[in-house]
């Protein structure tokens, strides 16, 4: 196909900008968070991803949760995220500005705003276009254990 073949499909099938005002906010939610799509079908044509934002407001925390078969990636933008995750959330890590957090499907978690005086504002990319999300009922352990772990091949200094 030469460059000028299917300009015109690409005209209105290509790239696309969704403006920062233009987000949808029908999409599944959990308490003490609020989920904004950007890129999912409806809005894009995507076949295999969905991206949004986050907000979580001072000193709140979402209900625990899992999106069942989906990974997520979470990208801090602005703010402190602390992540517990476990079947009683008994694990806990802290993210800032700049961080990437793996969700991987099925793993029970919260997200909590770590900071009294600003939102935590993220960016989430789904590997699909499935809005799984299922709420949990679950007593938090008391003392969860923090996390340093990255992977076997950078590991965090203070690796407990």
């Amino acid at each position: 196909m030469s460059s000028s073949e299917g300009t015109d499909d690409w005209k209105h099938g290509g790239v696309r900008v969704i403006p920062a005002d233009q987000l949808d906010d029908n999409t599944a939610q959990t308490a003490g968070m609020s989920r904004a799509a950007a890129i999912n079908f409806a809005r894009v044509g995507a076949q295999k991803i969905w991206a949004g934002t986050v907000t979580i407001h001072p000193n709140a925390k979402t209900g625990a949760h899992h999106h069942g078969h989906v990974e997520s990636v979470i990208y801090v933008v602005k703010g402190r995220a602390r992540m517990r995750w476990g079947a009683a959330l008994e694990y806990t890590a802290e993210a800032g500005p700049g961080d990437f957090i793996y969700v991987p499907p099925y793993v029970p978690h919260q997200e909590i705003n770590a900071l009294e005086g600003e939102d935590l504002e993220c960016v989430l990319v789904r590997s699909d276009q499935e809005p799984v999300v299922v709420n949990l009922d679950i007593t938090p352990a008391e003392a969860p254990e923090s996390v340093f772990w990255v992977d076997h091949g950078h590991p965090h200094p203070h690796k407990a």
